[in-house]
């Protein structure tokens, strides 16, 4: 049976990870100049609230439909599910071979005005309209829709062809979003992602700005599925070349795989660790992030935000490589009431442009860590074909950050 939910939520701030537990990058120690919100969350951003929908089931030789499948969905709520949704938004496209939902209103609008949703590349229609129901059942004097659906592709793990994402699991994200800590790792619509050639997945961060520059609150999410692992350097040390080739996605034992590209790809244990030409090519896959803050700021500041993701995504080592999505959303939760229905003028607040190079500061380092995030959380996975993806080693991502002097 498909496992439909919320997985187990995991403190981020304790001093050692429990026994068992993948350590997060505060308990590694990782550096950040711009102090953490308090659960290193994008729901440190008050009102956010995120749900997740987590579906494994089934082991070996992939049989489209059948499985194996590696895959979910994960569920963003700007004002919580029963707030409203309308925020001003803006959005920003690296690398464009992928799909972002919505995105055309909120380039003409500045204004999203649905929950946000993550999944693999072939459920984005899927999700888009069992969001529509949701929003349908649960918004009074709903007349329409645009939804925001973000994708990147898990058809290395996941049975993607299979369509295995059906809306209950789309109305358990969204009925099951929540505040407070958040999941990270193989959960979600990050499930079946690869990262830098190892387990990737979903990940957040946050960042609060000092008191002259406002305290705000600036809280990233991140679907990660993207990246050259040679080129895999958070704090810019390259711990991508510090780690052994053993650590290669490999073949698990006995399993014939039905996909031809498989078939080269040395079993796991296997002296070399690695195939001499990829399964999966070096850089391809994409990202999609999410930057959530509660400072007030108008569509063109949010989308100014969004492209500084960028440099968080360049700063671990991510080219935007052409066969990459990378495609970046930014929302405020400021300026509720100046997005009411009304017929008669509002007004707003807005932090001058001049104020945004501390908010900057914070995406760029929440994306960075974001995304280790996902790495560090995420579990070893076998999926079809018996392919399987290495989980990033906390203890050798440690000895490289030492040897370079960054903990």
């Amino acid at each position: 049976m498909n496992r439909i939910g919320t997985v187990v939520l995991v403190g981020l701030l304790v001093t050692s990870p429990v026994a068992g537990q993948r350590p997060t990058a505060v308990q590694l120690g990782v550096p950040t100049t711009v102090p953490r919100g308090a659960n290193n969350s994008i729901t440190d951003v008050a009102g956010v609230e995120v749900g997740f929908a987590t579906i494994i089931t089934g082991q070996g030789t992939l049989q489209v439909g059948t499985g194996p499948v590696r895959t979910g969905v994960t569920a963003i709520f700007p004002r919580g599910k029963a707030g409203g949704d309308t925020v001003f938004a803006g959005w920003f496209s690296l690398n464009g071979n992928g799909e972002m939902t919505g995105t055309t209103w909120i380039e003409q609008s500045g204004r999203m005005e649905a929950p946000v949703t993550i999944t693999n590349t072939h459920s984005v229609g899927v999700v888009r309209d069992a969001v529509i129901q949701w929003m349908a059942k649960h918004r009074e004097a709903f007349l329409w829709a645009l939804p925001v659906v973000a994708e990147t592709y898990d058809g290395t793990l996941n049975d993607i062809n299979g369509m295995h994402v059906k809306p209950e699991h789309v109305f358990a994200a969204l009925d099951g979003a929540k505040g407070g800590p958040t999941p990270q790792g193989n959960v979600g619509g990050g499930t079946g992602m690869m990262c830098f050639g190892f387990k990737g997945g979903t990940g957040t961060a946050s960042r609060v700005t000092s008191v002259q520059a406002g305290g705000y609150t600036v809280g990233v999410l991140v679907q990660c599925n993207f990246g050259n692992r040679l080129r895999f350097s958070p704090l810019g040390v390259p711990v991508g070349r510090e780690m052994p080739t053993t650590l290669r996605p490999c073949r698990a034992a006995g399993v014939q795989p039905s996909r031809a590209q498989f078939r080269g790809l040395p079993e796991c244990g296997a002296v070399s660790g690695a195939a001499e030409k990829p399964v999966v090519p070096e850089g391809a896959g994409s990202i999609i992030i999410v930057i959530a803050t509660d400072a007030p700021l108008l569509p063109h500041q949010l989308k100014r935000v969004a492209t500084r993701a960028s440099l968080g995504v360049g700063r671990i080592g991510g080219l935007g490589e052409t066969s990459s999505g990378d495609i970046f959303l930014a929302f405020s939760t400021a300026n509720r009431t100046a997005l009411s229905k009304t017929e008669a003028p509002t007004s707003f607040e807005a932090i001058p442009d001049d104020m945004l190079n501390p908010i900057y500061a914070a995406v760029v380092e929440a994306t960075e860590e974001a995304i280790l995030n996902a790495m560090l959380a995420a579990e070893t996975m076998t999926g079809a074909d018996g392919f399987r993806v290495h989980a990033l080693p906390a203890n050798l991502l440690l000895d490289a950050l030492r040897k370079f002097g960054r903990q």
